[in-house]
This record gives structure tokens, sequence and C-alpha cells, in this order.
């Protein structure tokens, strides 16, 4: 019996079941992220054998990579407030604080408890420190009148650190390829931290301007078909990304940033409420693919083998450094103590850390260190995946009841 054909009919009732029973999943304590886990592990080996390809690391990159452009971009259409400080603090705080203590804190404990070098702890560290803006879309913002703090802060940080971590991503790299730091370090600043960044930011707002003008334009003369319109988008995400990245800065800030501008700039709320609604839409079709992947790449050798430094960096990380990381930066803030410690544990580790992974082994990241890296990345994403998809509807449900209608009395 051809296996591919199995693989087919499997898919298609589980998009089935998931989107039949969306109601009554939304009310368990179950995320749709560990459902595709759970099926991609008996879809495995393990199971019913039906998912017997090995990807290799470019096709793990590429398809890590577009479920992640898709989803920065609608973080971007979410993003509903002004661009000031104030208005941003939360995200300020998360990024600016929260990040580089995650990274480093793992760093630490890579080098000083598993013996890795600080350029391999460092990359560690930046693989896993961003809150993934893929499988954290059940707590982030529903739409842009959505004005809840958590959700907007949980947003803009997804959407953002996914392309800020990415200098710490080339800084781990640089240094186990050249332990003598002092030689490379002022080059880092200049290109990979200051150049990249700023090409990102120049790049997104040019083209998201761009295009919003040429619609403007188009739109006096004749109408465009509503079929096609969606995919205005879709076409954002990918000039914006091939620019940016063609300028060497970062792709992913700067579809961000267009998804921050398109909303701003749109011809209407309708259509720029479609266009959210197909890029999510999107979005949970690329995610089914991919988080069913990593399921049934799981195998219980390495498991086993790498599972004491895996639970290390993971427990450490999800139950030390990101709440006590999260109470940290936002010491001083108006924010609610609850909000303050939902954001340390909301913080969901997921394909954006798997695409980190994939694109520092296409860069030479190999060997003992590479495998362990790697291991100790593929068990925490499970980890996460299980104790959020599990935690998030209840704790939701708590914070909703208890701190969003005291904030609104």
């Amino acid at each position: 019996m051809d296996i591919y054909i199995l693989d087919l009919l499997v898919i298609g009732i589980l998009l089935l079941a998931v989107t039949l029973g969306s109601g009554w999943i939304e009310k368990l304590p179950l995320s749709y992220a560990l459902i595709y886990l759970i099926v991609g592990v008996l879809l495995s080996p393990y199971g019913f054998n039906l998912v017997q390809v090995r990807p290799d690391t470019e096709l793990l990159e590429r398809l890590t990579e577009f479920v992640v452009l898709v989803s920065l971009f609608s973080c971007g259409l979410k993003m509903n407030r002004p661009l000031n400080a104030l208005a941003w603090n939360s995200t300020i705080r998360l990024i600016g604080f929260l990040m580089p203590i995650s990274i480093f804190a793992i760093a630490a404990i890579g080098h000083f408890f598993l013996a890795l070098d600080w350029g391999a702890s460092i990359l560690l560290g930046a693989i896993l420190a961003p809150t993934d803006p893929v499988l954290a879309s059940e707590v982030q913002l529903d739409d842009p009148q959505d004005y809840n703090e958590l959700r907007f802060g949980l947003t803009s940080e997804g959407g953002l650190n996914d392309a800020l971590a990415f200098p710490f991503v080339y800084f781990g790299l640089h240094w186990i390829e050249n332990d003598n730091w002092q030689s490379w370090f002022g080059q880092w600043v200049a290109v990979d931290l200051i150049w990249a960044i700023a090409a990102g930011l120049v790049v997104g707002i040019g083209v998201a301007r761009g295009i919003c003008w040429l619609e403007q334009h188009f739109a006096k003369h004749h109408t465009v078909d509503e079929l096609m319109e969606d995919f205005v988008g879709l076409s954002t995400i990918l000039i914006s990304y091939a620019l940016a990245e063609l300028a060497h800065g970062y792709g992913f800030l700067a579809v961000f940033v267009a998804g921050v501008v398109m909303y701003r700039q749109g011809l209407s709320p309708e259509q720029s409420a479609s266009r959210l609604r197909f890029m999510e839409r999107l979005e949970k079709l690329t995610e089914v693919g991919t988080i069913l992947l990593l399921g049934s790449l799981l195998r219980i050798e390495p498991i086993l083998r790498f599972a004491a430094p895996a639970l290390l960096i993971a427990g450490s990380l999800l139950f030390v450094i990101r709440p006590l990381g999260a109470w940290v930066s936002t010491l001083g803030s108006s924010l609610h103590p609850s909000t303050r410690w939902f954001f340390g544990w909301f913080g969901i580790r997921g394909v954006g850390s798997l695409y980190y992974l994939t694109y520092a082994l296409g860069q030479g990241l190999e060997g003992e260190t590479g495998e362990l890296i790697a291991w100790v990345t593929f068990i925490t994403v499970a980890i996460s995946v299980t104790l959020h998809g599990i935690s998030s509807t209840p704790l939701l449900n708590w914070y909703e009841h208890h701190v969003e209608n005291s904030n609104a009395r």
C-alpha cells in the first residue's frame, strides 16, 4: 500500500477533526500544537510508521523559515499601538532586558554545566531565547482591536525577538569559527548588529509604504479581484524578506516591520482584517506540517542520551530563567503582578528555535557539539509544546476572569 496516500488520508482526517472540533478543543487544556505533536509521534516509526522520510537540514530550514515569516507578518498586522516608547513599554522591556538575560543565562549553564565553549553556549542561548510567534499565537492578540496588555506584549515580543536574536546567533557562530573574538568583534558590531538591524527596518518600512501606495494608486482606476487581493500580504512578505537579505539586513525584522506599517497605512479596516485572516489561515496550515514533522523526527535513543542536559536547560529556562527574567525586566512598571508572572510563563519555544538550529547546522555547526545542541533544542521545544499546550487555556481563563475583569472594574 502506498504510504504517501495513507499520509494524505491521516492529515486530511486530522485537519477535519481539529476544524470541526475547534470549539470543543478551545475549552480543553490542550493546544493545537500539542495535538499535532502527538499525531506526529503516532506517524513515526514508534507508531504507525507512516512518516519514513528524514528531511535534510536545508529542507527543514526553508520550511521553518517560511512558517516564521508568515507568523511575523501576522504579528505586525495586529500591532494597534501608536509608535512611541510609552505604548510599547512592555515590549521594550521584554526585548531589551529579558532576551539578553535569557541568552546569557542559558549560555552560562551551557558553559559551566555542559562543558560547552562560550561560542557554542551563546549560540544555544540565542537558539532557545526567542518566544515563538507561531506556537504562541493562542496567547497572542486575536485581532487589532484587542488591547489586552499581556497579549500585546507577547505578540510584539514574538514579532521582534525572532529577528533580534539573530545577532547573537552570528556571535556564537563567529566564536565557534574563531575563538579570538577580539579579531572579529568590531565587524560583528558594525555589520551583524548595527547595519543588519538598520537595513531590516528601512527595507520593511520602504516596501510596505511602496506597496500601500501602489494599492491606493491602482484602486483609483480599477478594482482588484477580491480572491487575489489577499496575496498582496504574501507578496509583501516575500519582497521585504528578499530585499532585506540582499541588503545583508535581517529579513525577519523587515517582514514584521512591513506588517506594522501596512496595518497603519492599509486601504481600509475591512481589507486589513481580510489580509490578517488569510495570513492566519496560512500560518495554521504550515504549523500543522512543521509540528507533525517534529513529532515524527523524535527518537528514543538520542532523547535518552541527551535527557540530562536537555532537562537541565529546559527546566532552567522554563521555570527559572524566563519567569525571574520577566519579573526583573518589568520592575518599576505599572503592570499587574499577575501580568508580569504570565509574561514569564508564556515564553513558548517552537518553530523559531527550530529555524535557528537548522540555520546554524547549515552554517557548519557539527560533531558532538552540534548533536548536543540539536537534541537539547528538540527536547526543549517538545517539553514547551506539551507544558504550554496543557496550561495555556486554564491559565488564560483565570487571567481573563481575575485580572482583566478587575482592571475593567
